[in-house]
């Protein structure tokens, strides 16, 4: 099989994507860690949680959301619980599962943050970019996410993060 070498123009945007992800993820976590001492995955479960019914989700559904894997869903959470601004709920329609909900402190911390955040992803990326590379940033990235997503995939296979599996031995864990 022969290897197919990206081409100079494809190498260039390879690398400038990776620069521009990480220097935007940079500057995001360390926005979220001045103003609310968190980094962005807890920031983005509080978001998440704030605009579910209830204020609560199911662990597997808020993983596939956020498209980690459920052992780093389960130490985020933990975390916040132990912050006491995130809880756990048994599921009531399904005895291995549980919800995380979040609390009004969680809602606060949220609210409190959230004007920040917004403004640093606006000054880091949007006011960088003309109302047309707006729509084709969406464009581009809804089109990779689409491809790597396998939506065929059965529940228990390792093809996406939210389905994965902690890499320790022993039994697996439980839906968290």
């Amino acid at each position: 099989m022969t290897t197919r070498w990206l081409t100079p123009e494809e190498q260039r945007a390879w690398r400038a994507y990776l620069a521009a992800a990480r220097l935007l993820d940079d500057a995001i976590d360390r926005n979220l860690q001045q103003a609310a001492g968190m980094p962005h995955l807890f920031y983005s479960v509080l978001a998440n949680l704030s605009e579910a019914a209830g204020r609560r989700l199911r662990m597997t559904d808020l993983a596939e959301t956020l498209k980690i894997t459920r052992s780093r869903l389960t130490y985020a959470v933990t975390r916040l619980e132990r912050d006491g601004l995130v809880r756990r709920e048994d599921c009531p329609t399904d005895k291995r599962s549980s919800l995380a909900v979040l609390t009004d402190d969680g809602m606060a911390v949220l609210e409190r943050t959230a004007p920040g955040h917004v403004e640093t992803v606006r000054a880091t990326l949007f006011d960088r970019l003309t109302p047309e590379q707006v729509g084709q940033l969406e464009e581009i990235c809804t089109g990779v996410a689409h491809g790597l997503q396998d939506e065929d995939a059965k529940p228990g296979t390792d093809d996406v993060p939210w389905r994965r599996r902690s890499s320790c031995s022993g039994p697996p864990p439980e839906d968290s």
